[in-house]
């Protein structure tokens, strides 16, 4: 935990609801499609008044989504799987051209 106890009790005192939460993982979405992931992060979650607040403590690693039209593109100039055009514009962050490339190497 990253706030000592009598930090927690201080927030308390004024109202304030703090808990940690033991989360393995915690993902946020944003709406361009990229995934940030937090793997084993630190977890508080806060109350006060009916408002529910959490801080997140981590490094995330960032996850592009993967179009559907991309995968089709590199299927079809390859003949590879849709697994290996997943797994390769995957690896590639998303370049349709590298990804192309490794497949037919």
């Amino acid at each position: 935990m990253y706030m000592d106890k009598n930090a927690m009790k201080m927030l308390q005192r004024m109202g304030l609801k703090v808990e940690e939460i033991k989360a393995r993982r915690v993902v946020i979405e944003t709406e361009d499609g990229t995934k940030l992931v937090f793997e084993n992060p630190q977890v508080m979650k806060t109350s006060m008044q009916g408002q529910v607040a959490y801080q997140i403590v981590g490094t995330p690693k960032v996850e592009e989504e993967i179009r559907e039209e991309d995968v089709e593109l590199v299927m079809q100039k390859t003949g590879a799987s849709r697994e290996e055009a997943e797994r390769a514009l995957k690896e590639t962050g998303g370049d349709i051209a590298e990804a192309i490339l490794r497949l037919m190497g």
